[in-house]
């Protein structure tokens, strides 16, 4: 909504372009994107320029789902927006049971909650009754993990078994983490992820025991 809009969203669609063409790009829609409190406007808006605001993909046998966390967090101006996408998750999630999936992987914005399933609700966590429902139905489904950002510093924990992970950011810090991003290993049988910082990546890379990991799956 403000009158550079146009031109940052150019900047950043020219530096992706030097991404190397091996590395497919995955968007996921948070509040800069389609606002605190979406509309059917800015949704659209979003996937025009970005493609969906929630689709799932498989790769070598894991499953991961992307959701528009904006529609857990305030969906007052579009709630036919929110329903439609609780209809696809579900469907999803059924897909997911019916095909034995390795693992299932989920990527939202917003954290279901920081550091502890039960604390109290804040600008940077889903409310507490959308979060309840949400971490059961992923429990029940066999999620094993859920990225996040939006709290543009790391935190984390877990509910039963489900992973939050939540990464800091690559640009603008709030915390006392620097800038960086995380590197995530998915193997049959487990999911690791290390926070890097970006001189870290530049002087040394990533850590062996991933560089190890990830031979092993070739």
């Amino acid at each position: 909504g403000t009158q550079w809009r146009k031109d940052q969203e150019q900047d950043l669609k020219n530096v992706l372009k030097n991404t190397d063409q091996d590395i497919p790009l995955v968007f996921v829609s948070g509040n800069h994107d389609v606002g605190n409190t979406p509309t059917k406007e800015t949704i659209d808006n979003y996937c025009k320029n970005w493609g969906d605001d929630y689709f799932s993909f498989w790769v070598g046998g894991v499953f991961f789902l992307v959701l528009n966390s904006q529609l857990y967090f305030d969906s007052s101006k579009c709630p036919e927006l929110k329903q439609a996408q609780d209809v696809w998750l579900n469907e999803q999630l059924a897909v997911a049971e019916k095909h034995k999936c390795k693992h299932i992987i989920v990527f939202q914005h917003i954290p279901l909650f920081l550091r502890k399933p039960d604390e109290d609700h804040d600008y940077f966590n889903l409310e507490k009754s959308v979060r309840r429902e949400i971490m059961e139905k992923f429990h029940k489904a066999g999620i094993k993990a859920v990225f996040s950002g939006h709290y543009h510093r790391n935190a984390g924990g877990s509910y039963r078994g489900l992973e939050m992970v939540v990464s800091s950011a690559i640009g603008c810090q709030l915390g006392e983490d620097t800038h960086g991003l995380r590197v995530v290993v998915v193997t049959d049988e487990k999911i690791v992820h290390r926070y890097h910082s970006l001189n870290e990546l530049s002087s040394q890379g990533i850590e062996r025991e991933l560089l190890d990991m990830l031979a092993k799956q070739k």
